[in-house]
């Protein structure tokens, strides 16, 4: 993303309002203040955002194929598991199930109408207000998802803002974190909020490990012992803490001063002690994923930049998105990424120890988010969520269409849970929970 070079004067890393405020109304072309991106902005207010950017008006131009007017034509097709030996299996990429149903999603939508197109029906924004008149006659969507072999069990409201983050530590409580500076707990028999905790601060990621529950907020990082009420603040980062990750006793925040800081957990005292921090990164760590014995990053300034785990040592830097890497997900051997530029990349390890992307998935909109699981019959789904407020659903490694989920604002946060559930938190505060269905 272009950012315009405008002059903030002085100041230092020790500014803390910077990462509160959200600047006026009126912003030049809704660009990102590069100092705050650093943690350095001591404008206040600020005519820049202050917070991650959401691109909705970027363009992408597809090459579509003839044959199939609403689908991206890729040049490669294949997507190869290197571990699969001198006998490599091959599946086919962006090719739709049949050329009749390209653009169609078999299914279901609440019971209403099956085999809707996915290309041309829009959500109906008076549906998302409860107020439209046309009821079943309405040309628009009238549903939350659409597709098969999902279903959607209960919305939990409670949140006054956007969700940023959910976790499920042992223990069948669900967590959800909030810039309403909230964390909600949930309990997942009922469906009821059982609990809220106050953070005092913006929740900017949150993971669980077993019963530990850390939650990234601006400058220190609360963690919490769902199981023996222990709490403790690790303090170190310096502005928002934007994604969190667990390996090898330690756990890697990603901050917003460009920075990955590093805690070891010491068994004697039961707590988290300051390492190290890793430096590359020239803006915001916004995703992190452990996998292979490494450790990705994801950031602000456009790369992937993969670290060795035992030695914390940067191995390789990747500059093949061309905006913001918002997400990070391995799986099955393979690093999954995705960008505000409008792909999904796939990468694997070649001989020479270095990743490369095998294939390219493209959308209309940019990505910001993904979850991968596998449904009822054990074949695996990925889930994209996409800044135009939907989360597109695909088989892999096929990357064929299974369903959409609609939103009234961006799904910032997806969670997998067990008996194939999984949970989506929107823009206003609102979690749902779905599940897979036996077909």
């Amino acid at each position: 993303m272009e950012i315009e070079n405008y002059y903030h004067g002085g100041g230092g890393y020790g500014n803390k309002f910077s990462y509160h405020r959200a600047g006026p109304t009126h912003r030049p072309q809704n660009k990102v203040c590069i100092f705050w991106q650093k943690g350095r902005c001591n404008r206040d207010p600020c005519q820049f955002l202050h917070e991650l950017p959401v691109d909705q008006t970027r363009t992408h131009t597809q090459i579509h194929d003839p044959s199939s007017p609403k689908r991206p034509h890729h040049q490669n097709l294949v997507w190869t598991n290197p571990a699969t030996g001198a006998n490599k299996s091959k599946c086919g990429l962006g090719r739709h199930r049949d050329n009749t149903n390209a653009n169609t999603v078999p299914g279901r939508l609440n019971g209403e109408r099956t085999g809707t197109s996915v290309g041309s029906d829009r959500l109906c924004k008076f549906f998302l207000s409860d107020s439209c008149s046309f009821g079943d006659n309405c040309r628009f969507l009238h549903a939350w998802s659409v597709g098969d072999g999902f279903s959607l069990v209960t919305p939990l409201k409670g949140h006054e803002k956007a969700v940023t983050a959910i976790a499920l530590p042992s223990g069948g409580k669900l967590y959800s974190g909030s810039k309403d500076m909230t964390i909600k707990v949930w309990d997942c028999e009922t469906g009821q909020c059982a609990a809220t905790i106050s953070t005092g601060c913006e929740v900017g990621c949150m993971i669980s490990e077993e019963a530990w529950l850390f939650v990234g907020i601006p400058d220190s990082i609360k963690v919490l012992n769902t199981k023996t009420g222990i709490e403790m603040t690790l303090p170190g980062p310096v502005g928002q803490v934007y994604a969190l990750v667990a390996a090898n006793d330690m756990l890697f925040a990603g901050t917003q001063d460009s920075r990955i800081l590093v805690w070891r957990f010491n068994v004697a005292t039961n707590c988290f002690e300051p390492a190290t921090y890793l430096v590359g990164h020239t803006l915001a760590v916004i995703s992190l994923a452990v996998g292979g014995a490494r450790l990705y990053s994801g950031s602000m300034d456009n790369t992937i930049k993969a670290w060795d785990l035992s030695t914390l040592q940067c191995i390789q830097t990747i500059s093949d998105h061309s905006n913001d890497v918002m997400s990070l997900l391995y799986w099955d051997q393979f690093l999954l990424s995705c960008s505000l530029d409008n792909t999904v990349k796939v990468w694997f390890t070649n001989n020479q120890e270095q990743l490369e992307v095998t294939y390219t998935h493209t959308e209309e909109h940019g990505i910001i988010s993904l979850c991968g699981m596998h449904d009822v019959q054990g074949k695996p789904v990925l889930l994209c969520s996409l800044n135009d407020n939907s989360v597109h659903i695909y088989d892999l490694p096929s990357f064929n269409e299974r369903g959409r989920i609609f939103a009234k604002q961006e799904i910032r946060a997806m969670q997998t849970g067990p008996t194939g559930l999984f949970f989506t938190g929107d823009g206003t505060g609102e979690l749902k929970v779905w599940k897979w269905c036996a077909n």
